[in-house]
């Protein structure tokens, strides 16, 4: 009875220790950090914190305009008024890695080497599987994937060398999860994941780290537009886990991306998705795995609720539409 007892006031120990211990952060002062998608957006979000921090910063954008407007706004909030620097690189990251390469060594003279790589760039749509064109899932799968692909590999033989480096990859819950309405741009966020968990085991004999976030719906200009034209179904389905500030994700990611955690999440679902889908993927600590080991058998059931509630959302809008055509 009492190593009963004693075993499972231990396991609570540990949760309690991986959720609330207090991490051993990187320091970013006077760092060079590399941000894709940094115009607008969860990218301009991670600039301001970076800035915050004291880094000099890189961002990366097609669209001039917009990068002209995130830099003013992101030097009002550089701490080294004197010494911190920003730089714009107006680029489309799709073109392939070799142009990426010899800006980023140019930058690098200036700035020093680039110490984190944050893959903000990507965009979504939202149809249904038959009704998605071919040329706009390959236009997906060549920002939200290749362009991610061409930034990292760009950087990271030179991480290699100097055995340190991190690399950010943005994905979304959609990493984790294949939702109603987003078959192609699962497919890419998957892609994404897959990339982070091998890439992982190249890099890590070289005092490197991954990241992947897996922020849920944010508050930016994109998803904005993405609210305009999504399926009944899928905003129904997404309204489940809310809507977060740019801000509040671009401060997580920094922090888990500084302590070397493989996953960084934002909000309950996010952490329950992480952990129902760790398999076999890094943990950052002994009590972390503990924690996944204790709750993932409790989380499983949970999610056949949320599984459930979302299948009924689809059976009632498909009712829906066939009743509206019987009427009309």
């Amino acid at each position: 009875m009492w190593l009963i007892v004693t075993l499972v006031l231990f396991v609570l120990l540990l949760i309690i220790y991986a959720v609330f211990k207090g991490s051993k952060r990187q320091n970013l002062k006077g760092r060079h950090v590399v941000i894709t998608g940094g115009s607008s957006g969860i990218g301009k979000s991670v600039a301001i914190e970076a800035a915050k921090r004291g880094a000099n910063i890189t961002l990366v954008a097609r669209d001039v305009e917009k990068l002209e407007s995130a830099k003013l706004e992101v030097m009002n909030h550089c701490i080294l008024k004197e010494s911190q620097m920003v730089r714009l690189l107006p680029m489309d990251i799709c073109k392939g890695e070799e142009n990426f390469i010899d800006n980023t060594e140019r930058l690098e003279s200036e700035l020093g080497p680039i110490f984190m790589l944050v893959n903000c760039a990507g965009t979504s749509a939202c149809a249904k599987f038959e009704d998605m064109s071919i040329a706009d899932v390959k236009a997906m799968m060549d920002l939200n994937f290749f362009g991610t692909f061409y930034a990292t590999r760009s950087v990271v033989p030179k991480m290699k060398k100097r055995r340190s480096g991190i690399i950010v990859i943005v994905g979304s819950q959609a990493s984790l999860l294949g939702i109603f309405g987003y078959s192609a741009y699962s497919s890419s966020k998957f892609a994404l994941r897959g990339l982070a968990e091998a890439l992982h085991m190249e890099v890590c004999p070289y005092n490197m780290s991954i990241t992947l976030a897996l922020p849920p719906d944010t508050d930016t200009p994109g998803f904005a537009i993405e609210e305009k034209g999504k399926l009944m179904e899928t905003r129904l389905i997404s309204n489940s886990a809310g809507l977060f500030k740019p801000e509040t994700v671009a401060k997580q990611l920094i922090d888990d991306a500084l302590c070397g955690k493989f996953y960084s999440t934002v909000g309950f679902e996010s952490f329950m998705l992480k952990t129902l889908c760790c398999a076999m993927t890094p943990f950052y600590s002994f009590g972390e795995l503990m924690c996944q080991a204790m709750l993932m058998g409790l989380f499983r059931i949970i999610g056949q609720f949320y599984m459930y509630s979302f299948r009924k959302i689809v059976r009632n809008c498909a009712e829906s539409k066939d009743n509206h055509k019987k009427v009309t």
